[in-house]
């Protein structure tokens, strides 16, 4: 589940316009901020608005150009080539959209550079093809800056190949809002959440990796309105999922009974 990302903030509307024109253009966008924040939800809603089919792929460690591009496979005695989601979404126009594209091996990123230039073609190796890219066709991707490390890094030369649009979380009060409109729960009933969670993402880099993403806040409010007990939704949809050392837990719990009673 990604966080919704409403159109009718300032920001959020600029960031859907920009996308749009990137679109109209032929332009590859690099989607950046931090987990959970409405990267994924940005894409989908955006997506939907432009009328185009999305192809997403979720990266990790294992990831090959292949999985991206297509192979040849066994079907029925024969040899026959299927097509990966770059390949269909080049084929068929529309937007392929990499979350975590970081997380990829590198010959992946390979692969996206001749699309992300003024050639927008993916050759096909195996196939002898040469695709071009149709106008309807988008590349975006997506990564998290705070997990960037050595190994885990977009080269400056992949980078530059991109525009690139940062996301954040949004004002308390807008994000009061989405986790109201998300889980059913009362905003009033929400807003002390959405408190713990700024104090919980000032300790990201101290004590805990990473802050609570707007996802969280959204799985935690759907636990009060279940009628799970306060003290349990915070403790399962929002301190669990951050840490596993038993004192930043501890500690953790009793700032939530502070904020949130």
């Amino acid at each position: 589940m990604s966080v919704l990302v409403r159109p009718d903030s300032n920001s959020s509307w600029r960031k859907f316009s920009g996308a749009g024109q990137a679109w109209h253009r032929g332009l590859p966008v690099l989607l950046k901020g931090p987990t959970g924040c409405g990267k994924t939800r940005f894409v989908a809603h955006m997506a939907a608005r432009l009328g185009l089919p999305l192809h997403t792929v979720a990266c990790h460690d294992d990831l090959t150009a292949a999985d991206l591009t297509g192979r040849y496979l066994l079907k029925g005695g024969d040899t026959v080539w299927t097509d990966g989601p770059l390949t269909r979404a080049v084929r068929e126009g529309g937007i392929c959209y990499l979350d975590e594209v970081v997380e990829a091996r590198k010959d992946v990123t390979v692969v996206l550079h001749p699309l992300t230039d003024d050639r927008r073609i993916l050759p096909l190796e195996r196939t002898g093809e040469e695709l071009v890219a149709p106008p309807g066709f988008m590349l975006v991707v997506s990564y998290n800056p705070g997990y960037q490390n050595l190994l885990k890094a977009l080269k400056p030369s992949t980078r530059q190949r991109f525009i690139a649009i940062e996301f954040d979380f949004l004002p308390p009060d807008q994000e009061a809002a989405v986790v109201a409109a998300e889980s059913g729960l009362p905003v009033d009933r929400v807003r002390p959440l959405v408190q713990f969670a700024g104090r919980l993402r000032a300790l990201k880099g101290h004590d805990l990796e990473e802050g609570v993403s707007t996802r969280l806040l959204v799985y935690s409010a759907a636990l009060l309105t279940a009628g799970v007990s306060v003290a349990d939704a915070v403790l399962a949809g929002m301190i669990e999922p951050l840490t596993d050392d038993a004192d930043v837990k501890a500690a953790l719990v009793e700032v939530a009974r502070v904020v949130i009673g």
